[in-house]
């Protein structure tokens, strides 16, 4: 009876695979036809360097360039690009537009969250006075402690080139008991309870409080969530979810501590954040972003992102002894994420075999295992581990829905059953 069962529930993974099955059949056809009277569809400016493009499963990570912007987006910004204008009026009227879509006092654009990290500390620091303005990162004199709620970032070098030292706090009762009178800012990436315990911590020690929610958007209500919560200042990135340009970024919050982030970042020379410059085309560009989101049908596109996981989910479970399940995490990458698993010591083969298989092959295929490849290796988030042992191995890789193209699951979900398949008929024949 087990095998009629087993046999059954192959038969109907089968059945439900065969369509895109077909699909696949018809694709290697087109791409065989294409290449044979010179129309790869893979040629591009990327592949004339020699660089490979990459179906991305992984998310909006910086080393796989983000995500890709809205057609929108390029739209505004080939126009911004014929003409020449004042940047900092340009931001300041930024300020204003941001301000009326979000409830914010004011915002501005900035080259990524990271950017935002470094403007909002030197304004808290410096302010909007030019002497010491031009005195950072020497802050002698200055208010210049920023507590780091959770610990260290891998981000907090964007606080300390500006002169800041860090002072770590890992509860609401270490962070209330590290404020003294040298503190200038509080940063956190904590979201929920305990991002209103640290805002109210905050608030009742009239200390700044930036939060760092980069991957914050979708949903593109945060943006107007965090204005109504009275933060003040916290910041999304402009290539990530938001679908903006890569090198963008968006910081809001008080209009005060706003035109101080400004008047210490580029174009203002002798400003320490005059290196991280924002050309016009990226700031309306990010605009035109936050524009967009709020104008869309998030459901609809939960929907379509749900869809495409959903097929590789159909064509990766006709393979024996292959688990799937579909998730939407609740930080980070926000969106419906497959997560992919089998026995690994049973079949011999890891996540980090699978990876590298995906990653081997063409077209580049990125998923989320256990490796960072963009992380400085020495670096050591939040609290210090004093065992000093290193993650457990991954159990599974994940593949998240935002960053695959229409299409693309299909190439996706082939080549993962064939890996997969083929490791599977490995551990039986070994």
């Amino acid at each position: 009876m087990h095998v009629l069962n087993s046999s059954r529930r192959s038969f109907m993974k089968w059945a439900v695979a065969a369509p895109l099955l077909s699909q696949i059949a018809v694709a290697d056809l087109y791409a065989k036809a294409a290449t044979a009277v010179g129309k790869d569809p893979r040629q591009n400016c990327y592949s004339r360097l020699g660089v490979k493009t990459v179906i991305n499963c992984r998310g909006t990570w910086t080393y796989l360039s983000g995500s890709l912007e809205f057609p929108e987006v390029r739209e505004a910004q080939l126009e911004a690009a014929q003409y020449f204008v004042n940047v900092l009026d340009l931001q300041r009227a930024i300020g204003r537009r941001l301000a009326e879509l979000t409830g914010a006092e004011s915002g501005m654009i900035t080259s990524g969250a990271a950017g935002a990290m470094a403007v909002a500390t030197a304004g808290c620091m410096a302010g909007t006075d030019d002497k010491l303005i031009w005195q950072l990162p020497d802050t002698t004199g200055l208010k210049n402690e920023v507590v780091m709620s959770g610990g260290r970032s891998a981000f907090d070098s964007a606080i300390r080139l500006t002169g800041a030292k860090l002072v770590l706090a890992y509860s609401p009762e270490e962070l209330a008991n590290a404020i003294n009178p040298s503190t200038v800012m509080i940063y956190t990436t904590h979201l929920g309870d305990e991002l209103q315990k640290e805002l109210a911590i905050a608030k009742d020690h009239k200390v700044p409080l930036l939060l760092d929610d980069a991957a914050g958007i979708p949903p593109a209500d945060n943006a107007k969530l965090y204005a109504r919560m009275g933060i003040d200042l916290y910041t999304f990135s402009g290539g990530k979810g938001l679908r903006g340009p890569q090198c963008s970024g968006l910081l809001l919050g008080r209009k005060d501590l706003i035109e101080a982030a400004v008047m210490n970042s580029s174009p203002r020379e002798g400003a320490v954040c005059r290196p991280m410059k924002v050309g016009k085309e990226e700031m309306i560009g990010c605009l035109t972003a936050l524009e967009t989101w709020l104008k869309l049908d998030d459901k609809k596109l939960y929907r379509e992102w749900n869809d495409r996981v959903d097929n590789i989910r159909k064509l990766v479970e006709t393979v024996p002894g292959v688990e799937t399940k579909i998730y939407i995490p609740e930080d980070g990458n926000r969106y419906p994420t497959l997560n992919v698993s089998w026995d690994q010591k049973a079949w011999g083969f890891t996540i980090a075999d699978c990876v590298r298989a995906l990653r081997e092959g063409d077209p580049v295929i990125e998923v989320l295992g256990a490796d960072n490849p963009s992380l400085v290796k020495t670096v050591r988030e939040g609290r210090p581990n004093p065992t000093n042992k290193e993650r457990p191995e991954a159990d599974h890789i994940e593949l998240v829905s935002m960053t695959i193209q229409p299409g693309e699951e299909v190439i996706v979900g082939q080549r993962l059953r064939s890996i997969l398949g083929a490791a599977q008929k490995g551990s039986r024949a070994a």
